[in-house]
């Protein structure tokens, strides 16, 4: 059945609920180029104002993955993914996979590279030597078989439609359309075949989502979307309005994570890890307390044969910018904000980060948050040192970072790091 792209334009800008048909039409003629990219911009505009219902999300959700393959998981082992809305300084994939995978279950972990404040787990991961990020199909199954977790890049013929589409919407400012991001997240992750999954929905300056209302209606669109496609679900709203840990960066956020792993680590690392650990391993009905495994060292093990078997050397040492400098207290008192979203930029405009998807990263390019909120600091103590290969880069960071801080006398009021849980 052929439709008119116009016509699909027109009934979504003008509110209508578009038909399966249409919807399975349009995705299509878009991924094999029938549809053109000035077309489903305005398709996508038409959508981030009038937005769609959860039937439509679910069916563009789909239509997505029908546009190409599904992975097959045939391992013994309960498979459950995680996925992060994305953050600063979140490196909890790095722990939490090898944790899930040394209680039992398999964890099949394709990831992503940062673009803007955010970064990515395989640019983190890519800091390591020897460490690659793609692999097959059947290297995605046997590693799944023999270690239980694997991070990688998504294979090429995974949801093609939705690598077209979010090229797209990030330069035509309809990146913020829930159901696009909904359907974007949830096409990748379900075509993955993992049984279930557990999302971490961010919230808070440094994240994508700055509003409770607005990242609560995201993970209760995804763990829709999810229900809809018969998965295990649960979305955990956590907070984002503080880097996570100290490490900013890539190869800095790996020390950091190797630290978790090994037993230590901030605190809040490694309650975000244990949280959403509990939650993937309930869903994977396996009994096993994720604190004691991770406290045994059993996962640094398990996290050293993942990096081993995508031929990294866990043991090597990580880079680190070859210039650094140092952020100062200017008072004394009580460190009352650290913004993430600051941290965020001034790490970009270092290196660790990308403003296009072809542009390098540098890996060990990044900030160490010397203080956090809460933390009492005096004249001249440092509070943040800053890593890069390319000195020029310091009066960028340290212009993104004006203002991203404040010094008062009393300590701030403690959130929750996670703030609900939603379960489908």
């Amino acid at each position: 059945m052929s439709f008119s792209a116009v016509d699909i334009i027109r009934a979504k800008r003008d509110g209508q609920v578009l038909s399966d048909e249409q919807i399975d039409w349009v995705i299509d003629a878009y991924t094999h180029g029938v549809v053109a990219d000035e077309q489903m911009s305005a398709l996508a505009m038409a959508i981030f104002f009038q937005g769609m219902t959860s039937a439509e999300t679910a069916r563009w959700t789909q239509a997505m993955i029908s546009s190409g393959e599904r992975l097959s998981l045939d391992v013994s082992r309960p498979t459950v993914d995680k996925h992060s809305t994305g953050g600063v300084g979140d490196k909890i994939t790095l722990p939490l996979a090898p944790l899930v995978a040394a209680c039992g279950a398999a964890v099949p972990q394709l990831s992503g590279r940062g673009l803007g404040h955010t970064g990515g787990t395989l640019d983190k991961l890519e800091s390591i030597p020897g460490w690659r990020a793609a692999l097959s199909t059947s290297e995605i199954q046997a590693q799944l078989s023999s270690v239980g977790a694997v991070v990688c890049a998504a294979t090429e013929g995974l949801a093609p439609a939705d690598r077209k589409l979010y090229a797209l919407r990030d330069v035509t400012g309809t990146v913020e359309a829930i159901p696009l991001i909904a359907s974007s997240i949830m096409s990748k992750k379900i075509a993955e075949g993992a049984d279930a999954l557990v999302l971490d929905v961010k919230v808070g300056s440094g994240a994508f989502m700055k509003s409770l209302d607005d990242a609560r209606a995201l993970a209760q669109a995804l763990v829709a979307i999810g229900v809809e496609h018969g998965k295990k679900i649960s979305a955990l709203l956590t907070d984002m309005s503080v880097p996570l840990g100290r490490a900013v960066g890539n190869a800095v956020e790996v020390t950091e994570s190797v630290e978790v792993l090994r037993g230590g680590g901030p605190s809040d690392v490694v309650e975000l890890t244990v949280a959403l650990a509990a939650e993937m391993l309930s869903l994977a009905g396996i009994s096993a307390d994720p604190a004691a495994v991770l406290a045994s060292g059993e996962a640094y093990e398990s996290w050293a044969r993942m990096i081993r078997a995508q031929g990294g050397d866990p043991e090597a040492p990580l880079p680190i910018g070859k210039h650094k400098h140092v952020v100062e207290a200017p008072i004394a008192g009580v460190l009352s904000t650290l913004d993430a979203y600051a941290v965020g930029v001034a790490a970009w405009r270092l290196g660790a980060g990308r403003a296009r998807k072809e542009d390098p990263v540098q890996a060990g390019a990044g900030i160490l948050c010397l203080a956090k909120p809460g933390d009492r600091v005096e004249v001249g103590q440092p509070l943040l040192e800053l890593f890069t290969d390319t000195p020029d880069a310091f009066a960028g960071a340290l212009a993104a970072l004006d203002g991203g801080y404040t010094i008062g006398d009393a300590a701030p009021e403690q959130s929750p790091l996670v703030i609900d849980t939603i379960r489908g």
